[in-house]
């Protein structure tokens, strides 16, 4: 028997940053899992998408282990206001169901402004959804939003 770990399929996500040239690690997980240690799981973020009352759809990229602030995602984006997208529209919206929503794939599919957490930029690496249930890619975060075409702010509600 073979002690090699089993390779796993690329996503989607995955092939596009492997043709954009942007190095990640592939990391895969039991749902309702914690990855990682504590200081790890900070590093988690998740995508989060909003409709912005002028904008329409719009993409908040935030700290798992934190809340989104949408009066400051509205102010930064132009928006007067945003609230989060029903659970019901958001396959039809970004193409991903929850929990598989990431800034790689809705920025290849559609043209919604993207934010980042400007704690991103703290951290050497940063987890975003592969774009499927239970698959991440470890990525630098730079590259990730100059990529995405991405801008960074203040998105979390203040402790």
């Amino acid at each position: 028997m073979s002690k090699r770990k089993a390779k796993l399929n690329k996503t989607l996500v995955e092939k596009i940053l492997d043709q954009a040239k942007i190095p990640y690690e592939s990391l895969e997980f039991k749902l309702g899992e914690q990855q990682g240690t504590d200081a790890e799981y900070h590093r988690v973020y998740k995508t989060l998408v909003l409709h912005g009352d002028k904008t329409g759809p719009i993409v908040g990229v935030i700290p798992i282990d934190q809340h989104l602030d949408e009066r400051k995602l509205a102010q930064v984006s132009g928006n007067k206001r945003v609230r989060m997208l029903p659970q019901k529209e958001l396959e039809k919206t970004t193409g991903y169901v929850h929990g598989a929503n990431t800034p790689v794939g809705i920025h290849e599919r559609h043209d919604f402004p993207i934010y980042f957490d400007q704690q991103a930029l703290k951290a050497e690496t940063i987890a975003v959804s592969a774009g499927k249930l239970g698959r991440s890619v470890k990525i630098a975060p730079e590259p990730l939003i100059k990529f995405v075409d991405g801008k960074v702010a203040d998105l979390v509600v203040d402790p």
